[in-house]
């Protein structure tokens, strides 16, 4: 039950053009291959056959100003996940600058079926902590899921799409997150890659309610960001970040991953152990 907890199968049409263009730049020898994911879940699902993938976390998130992005991203997701509950878990999101209701917003997720909640501070344009500087919104979502027992997915590090602000990325903004909800489980996307993988390091020890989300970081280069990262045993989970530009495919990521010279133990458990603890075959079990 290998689970990849993060790519990207979004309504691509919604791209702004600039956006588009980077994307498209990584992949221009498979972009029509790319662009049919999103119009026919069963091309996914038999790429994650061949690559040895049971599951995956298919991430989306409201991003109009940078990404061009709407709330109707959501629908999409769950409409896409239908196609196999079981094997394709639907991350969505809204965004607080413009959503009047937040606690609804958050329920009406849950109410379609969505697994994880995104909050993208470089594509959303706020510090993850922005509820600590009158962004009540994000506050009030936060709480909300906590109280549903919706994780959260927060995205650390830099970004290269055009218009993304990499400073609000960094990844101490989470430590006033896990403080002020204990009990919400946060996973910490990227590791705060290039730039803040020790500040990142800091915030997952510190915090047991902090898990970190090992996308977008290159396999071989995991251990040069993390050379402790067994230390994070039980709270670590392994995802590619496909298709963004630099990852290639989902079976090679794996494959560099497995080959690291880490515990079968530790990658059992960032592979399989950990995402089915935290997202079950079958929500509530």
């Amino acid at each position: 039950m290998v689970t990849d907890i993060h790519i990207h199968v979004q309504p691509w049409d919604q791209l702004k053009p600039a956006v588009r263009d980077v994307l498209r730049a990584g992949h221009e020898d498979h972009w029509e291959f790319l662009q049919s994911l999103a119009t026919d879940p069963s091309i996914l699902l038999a790429e994650m056959d061949r690559s040895g993938i049971d599951r995956v976390g298919l991430v989306n998130y409201v991003s109009p100003d940078v990404m061009g992005f709407d709330d109707s991203t959501n629908d999409f997701v769950a409409r896409y996940a239908a196609h196999s509950p079981e094997r394709l878990l639907p991350i969505g999101s809204a965004h607080p600058k413009y959503t009047k209701d937040p606690v609804a917003a958050v329920d009406r997720l849950v109410d379609l079926g969505i697994r994880c909640f995104k909050i993208h501070p470089c594509h959303q344009v706020f510090p993850a902590n922005a509820y600590t500087d009158g962004l009540d919104a994000l506050g009030k979502i936060y709480a909300r899921c906590e109280e549903r027992g919706l994780p959260i997915m927060i995205h650390t590090g830099t970004s290269i799409f055009p218009g993304a602000r990499s400073k609000y990325g960094k990844p101490m903004e989470i430590d006033d997150v896990a403080i002020d909800y204990p009990d919400l489980t946060i996973l910490m996307a990227h590791g705060g890659r290039p730039l803040w993988t020790d500040e990142a390091f800091f915030v997952l020890r510190r915090h047991p309610n902090v898990s970190l989300d090992l996308s977008g970081i290159p396999p071989k280069k995991l251990l040069a960001y993390f050379p402790r990262i067994e230390e994070l045993a039980g709270r670590v989970l392994w995802g590619t970040d496909w298709p963004s530009p630099g990852v290639r495919s989902l079976g090679s990521n794996l494959a560099q991953f497995m080959d690291l010279p880490l515990s079968d133990t530790f990658k059992r458990g960032a592979t399989v152990e950990t995402p089915l603890r935290l997202f079950p075959v079958r929500p509530g079990t």
